[in-house]
């Protein structure tokens, strides 16, 4: 008997609850999103007919683009896109200056879409050579947090790949984290931007496993250089869903940042995800 049969078996006699928290069980996401700058060149030209075909292959999920300004459409009319194609929209990144001006209204826009969560993808530039620089941006996040969660949203922070180089001896993704209030903002692991930046997904999320509640799955060539379909370069992402705590109700989004004129890539990447047992 082979170690599926085997907890098939062991399922068919165990109470349910039991068998999901049984290391046998197998489990596979249930819900698979897709951040749309993986198709932004497809979403400039057919916003609308883009989003349709996102939910024929199968995804439940996508990520909207703010910082794209939603491909020209105003909030009422993506939420109209959403109704009509069945897709939902857990997220949006967004622009850090956005919690520097008209918050408020962002917040609303956000109620309105259906966000859970406002998700800020990076910093400004002087960011990259001063600590000073990231240590403000978490004193605001914190104050923009408090005001996400009196409207009730999450206000969280999105990793990049130079947030791993250090500044002065110290790397600033980590300084970033140990300011920022966990009842305020929460974080979203980019696996193959912390893979590129020379950084251990696994060691992050043992490290902060329950300050992650978005993720974005991304595969990454054996150079480092580039990110790549997922299942064909070196990141592990069965070991990384296998680790977090409660994935079921923890956005999880496809992101191939080279591929942005069509969805063969979105469709290779649903269809290998959607099977991958951990």
């Amino acid at each position: 008997m082979n170690r599926r049969e085997f907890a098939r078996t062991v399922g068919a006699t165990l109470p349910a609850w039991v068998v999901a928290r049984s290391p046998l069980a197998v489990r596979r996401l249930t819900r698979i999103g897709l951040e749309l700058y993986s198709v932004r060149g497809a979403m400039r030209r057919d916003p609308e007919g883009t989003l349709a075909g996102i939910r024929a292959i199968g995804y439940t999920d996508v990520e909207l683009l703010w910082s794209f300004g939603n491909f020209g459409r105003t909030p009422a009319q993506v939420k109209a896109s959403l109704q009509a194609t069945g897709l939902a929209a857990p997220s949006a990144h967004i622009a850090p200056q956005i919690l520097t001006k008209d918050w408020a209204k962002s917040l609303d826009d956000a109620k309105l879409l259906g966000h859970q969560y406002l998700i800020a993808a990076g910093l400004p530039a002087e960011a990259r050579a001063s600590l000073d620089v990231w240590r403000q941006w978490a004193d605001r996040f914190n104050a923009a947090g408090a005001e996400a969660r009196a409207a009730g949203v999450w206000l969280a922070f999105h990793n990049e790949p130079d947030h791993m180089k250090p500044i002065d001896g110290q790397v600033p993704y980590d300084l970033f984290i140990s300011r920022l209030d966990p009842a305020l903002v929460r974080l979203q692991l980019d696996v193959g931007n912390m893979v590129m930046g020379n950084g251990d997904p696994m060691a992050y999320l043992r490290r902060h496993r329950d300050r992650y509640w978005s993720f974005h799955l991304k595969d990454v060539v054996p150079d480092r250089s580039r990110d790549t379909g997922l299942g064909t370069g070196i990141v592990d992402l069965k070991a990384l869903l296998a680790a977090v705590p409660d994935i079921e109700h923890k956005p999880c989004f496809v992101e191939q940042e080279g591929k942005s004129e069509d969805l063969a890539a979105a469709r290779a990447d649903w269809a290998w995800l959607s099977r991958l047992e951990f």
